[in-house]
């Protein structure tokens, strides 16, 4: 009753105020200011401050306070009134006013919508684009789908897959229909603003809405419950915001309303296969769209585990394109929680923790391996055509490693060409992230301590034998080790021995095992006195400077003594490290030692204490992941080869391409099949049309997607895609970025081609899959392989011929040209060693009557691939049959130029007879020579 008496004595004290100066002004009429006269104005200047003045002034005042009280009770007015009879008052510009802003905000969303993104790894351009629809021009959002249900974030890692029906989410506004264990505190966004799921810090229960928010992620962050999104709208809808709208569709929400929140009570969580079917137009069937349409025959037998099945048809009104359901389905056998990458590294799955410098000198490694696979690939004709990518040279528990330090390695000098890291033995990060290497480290020597010491110490022998792995063998450096240190870093099966035990490497041994620490002391005491010497003949000050000169051989590269720690020898150890910075000696010392800078290491590779270290953590490695590097290591180095022989009888193995996964269908296209889009992947990844090539609108994570879409016929996963194509990003931002790249490339090619019906993309709900639409999409290695495979069934040369010669011109590069992403490395060199083969192919037919066009055309593959050493054998074996011994030699030795940049390799044994058998003959007839 209180409040109640007191409401209406406040109501009708305001409503006297309101209206007694309208009653005093009808009672006394208008008040009138008479004419000011110059004397008036001259005498209120000299004495301001007059009763007339005054009693004016409090007038004025009066009105003024007056006015905003009327302004008070008419806001007060508009708000009772919307609030009960739910109408809304819209206050429209003046018209030139309205005009201009429409101009304003329609060139700002053709500008963005026009410019591509930029593709990259952790830049703003291709950050998360916001799940909410701003206002538009005429103040009303813009939406491609119906609503559906708000959907939930991917806030964790760790997974978990409820039962969910495939008819809830869009792909562009919601995500994955899954449930995430949320962790403590909610992974970092790539956004650089604050996020409302980030954090709930708003005591008042309101939330302003930011780009990317929608009513599942607001009740999971704030409610701790995702599923009481509907409180949130029930509580909200209807209610007027700044913009002159208010929520009347869960589906839209602006960026910068504020939204009132519920009570924060726990309510007991409903069934998923409720919350799944319950939510908003849940009823709104989307089997008839989601369903791919029929595809053609394909030039390969499909698998069995990726047919689906079709869909019953809807009964209602199909949903547009867009409106699909989104069910991520995690790749088998992968660990979702592992591999993530942080500021400066990548977390491994064997509880490893690496440095990005040295995931780069790894990749590296990687690079130089798959090169000397292409080199000694055979051009076998395969069965069959395949999309399948060339397995990687890296384990599976370094997979991440090799895709994400591929993009922190720098571009080598053409494709033959690996290139190397920036920064030397990468051994951590210093306290602002920068990569440390350990030849920079101050002091005479690093001694390693704590539970994190071994496995540092595989880490730092892996970061100094990837070191120039890549380049000339005085550019790389040794480590010298004892038997027990090694059998402690790797496995207990793995043999203590270096990286050349048998000593057929042209570089010699890197990796120095000797039998104890002893032994090792001496052998660097050795060094230091030899490289002494060197220094005093050629009057140089350190190995630096003498590197530096180019008037000599003596090249010397660093040298790392990698010991555990010992008391009996510890003079003669700090006689040696003593002398690192001039000598170019590095000591790593497995324990505390005296006379030493002592780094304490925990078991994450983070260092403690106060001793003013320069590195704030170091890399560890896991004994399985050491042994893997040096393998990977010693497959790289170049040493003599048998190799083969073009006209030794050919192996049933297929060396090009031994697939880990079934393959999968090739859709049958032929080059001149009609379709709305003709997609090109063989080179840059470019999208044509009838009105030409889309130049503009498209963002480049779409080009990407359309890329790794092509190499998979038979369709990806969001998560797949995601993993592929952001490795160094957040899964659930990973996942939404691909979501946004799908829908962005949807409604470019929809503009472009004039057409609204066609998806393009098509997602099979039965497998969570989204593919290209074969009916819609022509693609240029599907029709390439298409080729190749009607070549190899057919028995009239002729046709085989004219076959191959439509597969090369269909090749007009490697695979997503110019895109950085490891994942496109191995697929490039499985089409590109197919290409090469149906080159060897063309000059087989050619050359009994045209050798010149046979030397041709194997000329152009040695140009797609300069390090493959059969082609070579080829293009000498054709060069010795029409007697050009010039020829030959030219050809020899323009390889032995392109192997030299791996590594110093050299031409194998079995290319060198190939050479000496076409030189044979005219030796002989020249001076008898065999």
């Amino acid at each position: 009753m209180e409040k109640r008496a007191s409401t209406a004595v406040v109501r009708t004290a305001t409503a006297a105020l309101a209206l007694a100066p309208l009653a005093l002004l009808y009672q006394a009429g208008w008040f009138t200011i008479g004419e000011l006269s110059t004397d008036r104005l001259q005498a209120w200047v000299h004495q301001p401050l007059t009763t007339g003045f005054i009693t004016l002034l409090a007038y004025t005042s009066a009105w003024l306070l007056w006015v905003l009280l009327m302004t008070a009770v008419a806001g007060h007015t508009y708000r009772y009134l919307a609030a009960r009879l739910r109408w809304h008052l819209t206050l429209h510009l003046p018209g030139p006013l309205q005009a201009l802003a429409a101009t304003l905000l329609g060139t700002t969303a053709v500008t963005t919508a026009a410019l591509p993104a930029t593709a990259h790894g952790h830049t703003a351009a291709d950050t998360d684009p916001p799940a909410v629809t701003p206002p538009t021009s005429d103040d009303a959002p813009i939406r491609d789908t119906p609503p559906a249900c708000p959907a939930p974030s991917r806030l964790g890692l760790a997974v978990t897959s409820p039962p969910t029906t495939p008819a809830v989410p869009t792909p562009e506004t919601l995500d994955s229909q899954r449930d995430f264990t949320r962790p403590t505190t909610p992974p970092a966004l790539v956004r650089g603003h604050t996020d409302a799921r980030a954090t709930d810090r708003n005591p008042a229960r309101t939330i302003d809405v930011t780009a990317g928010d929608t009513l599942w992620d607001l009740a999971a962050t704030h409610l701790d419950d995702a599923t009481r999104w509907r409180e949130i709208y029930t509580l909200n809808q209807g209610h007027p915001q700044a913009n002159g709208y208010a929520l009347t569709d869960p589906d839209e929400i602006h960026v910068g309303w504020t939204l009132a929140l519920p009570a924060r009570q726990t309510t007991p969580a409903p069934d998923s296969e409720t919350s799944a079917t319950s939510g908003p137009n849940a009823s709104t069937p989307e089997a008839t769209e989601s369903a791919p349409p029929t595809t053609p025959p394909s030039a390969t037998p499909a698998p069995s585990s990726s047919e689906s099945s079709p869909l019953p048809p809807s009964t209602t009104a199909p949903s547009t394109p867009d409106d699909q359901p989104d069910e991520p389905t995690p790749v088998p056998g992968t660990d979702t929680s592992q591999d993530e990458p942080d500021d400066a590294g990548i977390a491994l799955p064997t509880q490893g923790w690496m440095s990005l410098g040295l995931a780069a000198a790894i990749a590296a490694v990687a690079t130089l391996l798959r090169l000397q696979r292409r080199r000694r690939a055979r051009l076998t004709v395969a069965a069959s055509p395949s999309v399948a990518p060339q397995p990687s040279p890296m384990p599976r528990s370094l997979a991440g490693v090799d895709m994400i330090g591929s993009r922190h390695l720098g571009t080598g000098s053409g494709d033959h060409r690996p290139a190397t890291p920036a920064v030397p033995a990468p051994v951590g990060v210093g306290p602002d992230a920068t990569e440390m290497s350990l030849f920079d480290l101050p002091g005479p020597g690093i001694a390693l301590h704590g539970q994190g010491a071994v496995p540092a110490a595989r880490a730092i022998l892996a970061a100094v034998l990837s070191t120039n792995a890549t380049e000339t063998a005085v550019l790389r450096p040794v480590v010298v080790t004892t038997t027990g240190l090694l059998a402690r870093l790797l496995p207990e099966d793995a043999p203590a021995v270096g990286l050349d035990p048998d000593g057929t490497a042209y570089d010699g041994e890197r990796l120095v095992v000797l039998a104890d620490t002893a032994a090792a002391i001496t052998h660097a005491e050795e060094e230091m006195i030899g490289r002494r010497r060197l220094l005093d003949t050629f009057d140089a000050d350190t190995i630096t400077d003498l590197n530096a000169r180019s008037d000599h051989a003596e090249t010397q590269p660093p040298y790392v003594l990698l010991i555990e720690s010992t008391t009996r020898h510890a003079a003669r150890l700090e006689a040696v490290a003593a002398h690192h910075a001039a000598l170019d000696l590095h000591s790593v010392i497995l324990g505390p030692h005296d006379g030493i800078p002592t780094i304490e290491i925990t078991a994450e590779g983070t260092v403690t204490g106060d001793g003013g270290h320069q590195v704030a953590r170091l890399s560890t490695l896991g004994a399985d992941d050491l042994a893997a590097v040096l393998a990977m290591l010693t497959d790289a180095l170049a040493r003599p080869e048998a190799g083969a022989d073009v006209d030794d009888p050919r192996a049933e193995t297929l060396p090009a391409a031994v697939t880990v996964e079934a393959a999968e269908p090739v859709p049958a296209q032929s080059e001149d099949a009609a379709a709305l889009v003709r997609l090109r992947v063989l080179g840059p990844v470019t999208v044509i049309t009838d009105a030409g090539p889309i130049a503009t609108g498209m963002r480049s994570g779409s080009y990407t997607v359309l890329a790794v879409l092509a190499a998979h016929p038979a369709g990806r996963t969001l998560d797949q895609l995601a993993a592929a194509l952001h490795p160094d990003v957040d899964p659930a931002a990973a996942v939404k970025r691909v979501r946004t790249d799908i829908t962005s490339a949807r409604r470019v090619l929809r503009a472009a081609t004039g057409h609204d019906e066609p998806m393009f993309i098509v997602y099979d709900p039965a497998t969570g899959r989204y593919q290209l639409d074969p009916q819609t999409v022509t693609v240029d290695l599907w029709q390439m392989l298409t080729a190749i495979d009607q070549a190899t069934s057919s028995d009239d040369e002729a046709t085989t011929l004219a076959a191959l010669r439509r597969a090369t011109e269909l090749y007009a590069g490697d695979f997503a040209e110019g895109h950085d992403h490891a994942w496109a490395t191995d697929y490039a060199t499985s089409y590109r060693h197919q290409i090469l083969t149906a080159y060897a192919r063309i000059a087989e037919i050619l050359e009994p009557d045209h050798p010149d066009q046979a030397i041709a055309a194997l000329e152009r593959a040695a140009d797609l691939d300069p390090v493959n050493e059969e082609l070579y054998q080829r293009i000498m074996r054709i060069h010795g049959r029409q007697q050009r011994p010039d020829a030959v030699r030219r050809t020899l030795r323009r390889l032995e130029e392109r192997l030299a940049d791996l590594g110093d390799a050299e031409p194998s044994q079995a290319t060198r007879r190939v050479a000496e058998r076409q030189l044979r003959p005219v030796a002989s007839a020249n001076g008898g020579r065999r």
